[in-house]
């Protein structure tokens, strides 16, 4: 399979983005920043406080940089189960980047990519997905006032957006010539144009949980044993996704008992899909949720364990797990082996395949305890 782009292409040019140096650097311009916003105030005074607040924040951080907030431990399983073909794919990035909208502090990536007509497209988002949302985050250049209003959310939902947009974009353009100045549609291969994935992407902070999901793949937190979604699957038969559907000229056709996009497709948004996508489209939807000290765990998953696995159930097995420390290694991340919570991730393929799931399985467990 060809490669698309690389990340030495794609990404920005900040060898030393993390060095102390750097970090001093922007801590420095940062306070000079609110130092300005504040002493520009028609309030002084309260500025002045303001500004002291957020300079001994900032000294704080300072301080708490030798020991940073303990990396989340993780398992991950892909498996081609009973299909005749694989077209899942999964990504991890642990410290994936410090972006000023996070206060420098690292943000995680997980996402899952669940390809239809071909393992093209969720091949590419597996790729390159982290790649562009990376960049579109350290792009993102806040105000004072962004970081501690109720500006924040927006500016993660932008840069979530544009990372998906950018992603379909280079989907549409997908092309298997070897070539690279060929990465364009051509006559070649026509079958392209019925090649998509889903995805799914969590990006996780200290203080919250970010989600941006187009397809029916699914997120969901089990918070004190009970599952929260994350996301809600872009099927045919949502009353809204079918209104949207037919105000776009489109049709949903039932073939046999299961809703499909003009008698084709079976989810409403997806990237890539050439052929459908004046109704198929790619704007992911988004969540943006404060973390609780009684989250236990994230899921994500493709439809392949979500047909025949609530997310109920999926939520109680592994928070039973938990409770009985079932990988005998939670909190320590595990090299070379799917992480930590591996077997937890490997316990739902198993129980997936136990319930003759008919499809490709992919699964993340994220432990967020402490």
């Amino acid at each position: 399979m060809p490669v698309y782009g690389s990340r030495r292409s794609l990404m920005p040019i900040e060898d030393d983005l993390d060095s102390p140096v750097k970090c001093r650097e922007r801590r420095r311009r940062r306070i000079e920043m609110r130092r300005t916003l504040a002493s520009g105030s028609a309030l002084a005074g309260s500025g002045n406080r303001d500004f002291k607040q957020l300079e001994a924040a900032d000294m704080e951080s300072e301080g708490s940089e030798s020991s940073p907030s303990p990396t989340p431990a993780y398992g991950s399983m892909s498996v081609i189960g009973r299909a005749r073909v694989m077209e899942d794919e999964i990504t991890v990035k642990m410290n994936l980047c410090r972006p000023e909208i996070n206060g420098y502090r690292p943000v995680h990536f997980f996402g899952v990519f669940d390809g239809h007509g071909g393992y093209h497209v969720s091949a590419l988002c597996k790729e390159n997905m982290h790649i562009i949302i990376e960049q579109e985050l350290m792009r993102v250049k806040p105000t004072a006032e962004s970081l501690t209003g109720g500006q924040l959310e927006e500016l993660w939902r932008t840069a979530v957006n544009r990372s998906f947009e950018r992603m379909d974009a280079m989907a549409l353009t997908l092309c298997q010539c070897d070539v690279p100045e060929n990465l364009k549609v051509c006559r070649n291969h026509p079958q392209l144009s019925l090649v998509g994935s889903t995805a799914v992407v969590v990006l996780l902070t200290d203080e919250h949980i970010i989600v941006g999901n187009c397809g029916d793949s699914r997120a969901v937190l089990c918070r004190n044993g009970e599952a929260v979604p994350l996301s809600v699957d872009h099927k045919p038969d949502r009353e809204d996704e079918c209104a949207r559907i037919e105000a776009l000229g489109g049709r949903i056709v039932f073939a046999g008992n299961e809703a499909r996009v003009e008698g084709v497709l079976a989810m409403t948004r997806a990237i890539g899909d050439r052929f459908l996508k004046q109704v198929v489209i790619s704007e992911p939807e988004f969540m943006f949720m404060k973390r609780e000290a009684d989250d236990m765990s994230l899921m994500l998953a493709s439809d392949g364990l979500w047909d025949v696995l609530s997310s109920e159930l999926s939520c109680e097995v592994v928070h039973k797990c938990q409770q009985e420390n079932y990988n005998g290694s939670l909190g320590m991340m595990a090299a070379g082996d799917g992480g930590a919570m591996f077997p937890v991730a490997a316990l739902l393929v198993r129980l997936a395949l136990g319930r003759r799931s008919s499809d490709n399985i992919s699964v993340i467990i994220v432990d967020l305890r402490g």
